[in-house]
């Protein structure tokens, strides 16, 4: 029995989330694809795995929530929150909003362990870890505590970005995670006339991918309905799904499930994927 089975047996797929540095809307991505694959029929969770700045609760409208403590086989076990039909745990439900997480290292990856191990998460198709920015504890720490399916990049264009994009990617590499690709956000945006302003630089997401030899998975452009959605607790898939930008978190989604779906089949016995 693999670790997956053992931690999460009732979970196909893990996807981590992540991004080389903070700012480049990792979490935005994380909650829209999140929200993308459950329009697309798929089980879907998602786990705050940022728990020092943990953002999910308010990007899915669930600060006020709490998971609630059941017996299980005589065993202990939370149960996710669930909002928009997304399984969720983050340390945002277990503390208070105002309060700062003042943890060291041991004891983030704990919570994060007991996230994976003490939560009850029923049948999945995919769950997300919206990973801290980095290559710290925590990203350690999930890939040595069960087999990721894969991990998706995000990065923004301009070559700053680019630069930790590369060390995050080669990160996932060292410890065996397969890269599924890279998605770059807030790629450009869209004046009055329909013509496009790259603010950021053009094309860096897809230049890296094709350096690295990585699937490009798409970009997303800047929108001020995207900010909106994550201030008002619905994401833009949801809140506009009819937006261009919607169609592209949709896409990305959608063409990423499909991937890896197919990806298993040809190695159904791998507890993770060769890509």
């Amino acid at each position: 029995m693999n670790t997956t089975e053992q931690i999460l047996p009732k979970v196909k797929y893990t996807i981590a989330v992540s991004s080389g540095k903070g700012g480049v809307g990792k979490s935005t991505v994380a909650v829209n694809l999140a929200a993308a694959l459950i329009k697309e029929g798929y089980k879907t969770g998602l786990i705050d795995a940022d728990i020092y700045g943990p953002s999910i609760p308010t990007m899915l409208d669930a600060v006020n929530e709490r998971p609630k403590l059941v017996k299980i086989n005589d065993k202990n076990r939370l149960l996710p929150v669930v909002r928009y039909g997304i399984k969720m745990m983050s340390i945002g439900f277990l503390v208070d909003p105002n309060e700062a997480v003042v943890w060291r290292g041991p004891m983030a990856s704990s919570a994060l362990k007991q996230f994976m191990g003490d939560v009850e998460w029923d049948e999945l198709d995919f769950l997300l870890y919206d990973m801290p920015p980095g290559t710290g504890d925590i990203q350690l720490t999930l890939t040595q505590s069960i087999p990721l399916t894969g991990a998706v990049i995000v990065t923004t264009p301009q070559e700053i970005s680019l630069i930790d994009a590369r060390k995050g990617a080669k990160m996932f590499e060292k410890v065996n995670v397969p890269v599924l690709g890279i998605i770059e956000n807030m790629s450009y945006y869209t004046n009055s006339d329909g013509s496009k302003e790259y603010i950021f630089g053009k094309g860096g997401g897809k230049k890296l991918a094709d350096e690295l030899k990585i699937n490009f998975l798409g970009e997303i452009a800047v929108n001020t309905a995207i900010r909106l959605g994550g201030d008002e607790g619905k994401p833009i898939v949801l809140r506009n799904p009819d937006s261009v930008e919607a169609g592209q978190f949709t896409e990305i989604a959608k063409n990423m499930a499909e991937d890896i779906i197919n990806k298993a089949k040809l190695h159904p016995k791998l507890p993770v994927i060769e890509i």
